[in-house]
């Protein structure tokens, strides 16, 4: 996770709730390959099939408010999204998605300079640069970037108890 990547946009704007990530209508689905599809069908229908691996999401602030459905970072890694970057997330959105090892980066500058379909270059706990200009980041705490190594908080668990 502390490699540098670039990687293509896409910008949603502020108070992106659980709601619009993943619909609840779509939480009875067995998989979450199942509900893949249906990311922020409420606000962009046709997003969740334009999404590609490797791609990064942009958006304000309040990301991920709402209820506290695991399924929403769950789907927006399921997509491929390698990070999403916001002015600010809701605490437990956040938690859950760190958990599931989803890269989360806070950061005020980015969201009023880039374009969506623009690609940047992400150094997480360092810098986010677009359009020549670099947006410093703060680096997220050891305990939370080995939760990210290891793909999630459980695979992590496992490792550190040799698990795996």
């Amino acid at each position: 996770m502390s490699e540098a990547f670039t990687a293509r946009v896409w910008v949603l704007g502020d108070d992106i709730d659980t709601d619009i990530i993943i619909p609840t209508e779509y939480l009875a689905l067995k998989t979450i390959d199942d509900m893949k599809p249906y990311a922020f069908s409420p606000l962009r229908p046709e997003l969740a099939g334009q999404i590609q691996p490797g791609d990064v999401i942009v958006a304000g602030k309040n990301f991920g408010c709402g209820s506290s459905r695991e399924q929403a970072p769950e789907v927006i890694k399921a997509l491929g999204v390698r990070c999403v970057i916001a002015k600010s997330f809701a605490r437990i959105f956040f938690r859950n998605a760190i958990n599931n090892g989803l890269l989360l980066m806070e950061c005020g500058g980015v969201q009023d300079a880039v374009q969506e379909g623009e690609e940047i270059q992400v150094e997480p706990g360092r810098a986010i640069t677009c359009g020549g200009t670099q947006y410093p980041v703060a680096a997220l705490p050891q305990n939370l970037l080995d939760i990210l190594e290891a793909g999630g908080l459980v695979k992590a668990m496992r490792k550190r108890n040799g698990l795996e």
